[in-house]
């Protein structure tokens, strides 16, 4: 049980609220109906295989960043809680249990496995090299919806491409915003980010402007479905947690940052996919 505790720690699992939530609305609103169990099984292992083995094997990439870093030095492979071996392992049965769910939803979804497993661990390297890395990154959060509709539908569509747009402008707002806190590693580390390429205020003013844009993208998803009130009820309540983490930090006070990153994301996730399921489920009459 300590070594699960400690797994669970490294990959912080309590950050799958940001994704999960996405794919399910994602599955919900392929035929804006109620999936299958079946199905909804499926899309919750490929999520928890997918987050997993992308968590995993970050850590693993970014092991020597992470033990000089003062910020994640205490994490579990610097600090020899767990072996490489041990989350190498961890890593191949998490993409194992992707694929096998894959394989029980359809397809295009077994089509796209080879190129969500490429995204899942490219992105761990592309910090190296650019600071488009926040973009990835979202990118590949945005294949959790994206590819949810892809497991039901077989097929994906200009609203399944909107909602990916928002979740990825989403995550790469949030993402500079957590970023900020690692600038001055980042820049001794030789790392790209666009806090450590940019600096602070550019930074924040940039992913204030990514967040307009993912709730632009937001809105252009519920117009393509036409959705309902239930719809456009919750996406306005998420632009509140959407623009209060803008206001808990600024360049001179990053101390709020953790809590704008978990508390106000997490939030607008489940917003989000109650709002979809309440349209959903008010259309059909459950």
């Amino acid at each position: 049980m300590q070594t699960l505790r400690i797994f669970l720690e490294m990959i912080k699992f309590k950050h799958t609220l940001f994704a999960l939530p996405f794919a399910y609305a994602g599955a919900l609103l392929t035929a804006q109906r109620v999936p299958s169990l079946h199905d909804l099984f499926w899309i919750t292992v490929a999520m928890a295989g997918a987050r997993t083995a992308a968590m995993s094997f970050n850590r693993l990439a970014d092991r020597h960043f992470d033990a000089a870093n003062p910020r994640t030095a205490n994490r579990a492979l610097p600090q020899n809680q767990l072996s490489l071996l041990a989350v190498s392992l961890y890593t191949l049965f998490s993409l194992l249990l992707l694929a096998l769910a894959a394989f029980q939803l359809s397809s295009l979804a077994v089509k796209l496995l080879l190129p969500v497993v490429f995204c899942l661990t490219f992105y761990s390297y592309t910090k190296r090299f650019t600071w488009l890395c926040h973009l990835f990154l979202g990118a590949t959060l945005g294949l959790a919806p994206l590819c949810a509709w892809a497991a039901i539908a077989d097929t994906l569509s200009l609203p399944a491409l909107s909602l990916w747009g928002g979740v990825l402008f989403w995550v790469a707002g949030f993402d500079i915003i957590y970023a900020c806190s690692d600038m001055e590693f980042d820049r001794q580390a030789g790392l790209y980010s666009i806090p450590a390429c940019f600096g602070l205020a550019p930074s924040l003013r940039l992913a204030a402007f990514f967040h307009v844009f993912a709730a632009g993208f937001f809105v252009i998803t519920g117009w393509l479905l036409t959705l309902g009130p239930w719809y456009w009820a919750a996406l306005g309540a998420a632009a509140f947690p959407l623009w209060w983490q803008h206001h808990l930090v600024s360049p001179t006070d990053l101390s709020r940052s953790q809590v704008a990153f978990f508390h106000c994301n997490s939030l607008l996730s489940l917003l989000f996919f109650a709002g979809v399921l309440l349209d959903v489920l008010t259309r059909y009459g459950f």
